[in-house]
């Protein structure tokens, strides 16, 4: 069936571009990133009694949207190639959290409203592409679950045994 890689190369797409232009251009995704990321860590930093907002500046946050990249775009590419594609689209919906926790409706000081219907348009991007991850990596492909084969296979074990016994 040509549907399901078909749309498994549609999904990953977003993934695979997404994460190849933090690869190549971090510090757009930094900004993005960084104006809620510092809402966030205020207000987690008190609770935890260390400053999480250090980790914000300087190359750290840089890397690490790379790295992010980098491993999104991997994992993108083996949800196009079909190399074990459930494992790769669970692991595209765990990457994406980090995306979503980045555009998070929380309110930012000097944020315009078009900044906010950015971030809300980001958000509804990176839960759309979550969602569809998390559905290919519960995908069968039309093939029954293991707790189904396994119900089947004792159910026939009995059915045997109680023709057996006749």
């Amino acid at each position: 069936m040509l549907a399901r890689p078909l749309a498994r190369a549609m999904l990953a797409s977003w993934f695979v571009a997404r994460g190849v232009d933090a690869v190549r251009r971090p510090a757009a995704h930094v900004e993005e990133s960084t104006p809620v990321l510092r809402a966030v860590a205020e207000r987690v930093s008190g609770p935890l009694g260390h400053d999480l907002t250090t980790y914000l500046d300087g190359p750290t946050l840089r890397r690490a949207a790379q790295a992010h990249g980098a491993v999104t775009a991997l994992a993108g590419l083996a949800l196009v190639l079909g190399k074990a594609p459930r494992t790769a689209a669970l692991a595209l919906a765990g990457l994406s959290a980090p995306l979503v926790l980045a555009n998070l409706p929380v309110r930012v000081d000097g944020e315009t409203k078009d900044d906010r219907a950015a971030r809300r348009d980001r958000l509804v991007q990176a839960l759309t592409a979550t969602g569809g991850a998390i559905l290919a990596g519960v995908d069968r492909e039309g093939r029954p679950g293991i707790a189904w084969r396994v119900e089947h296979a004792r159910a026939a074990r009995a059915a045997a045994r109680a023709a057996k016994g006749d």
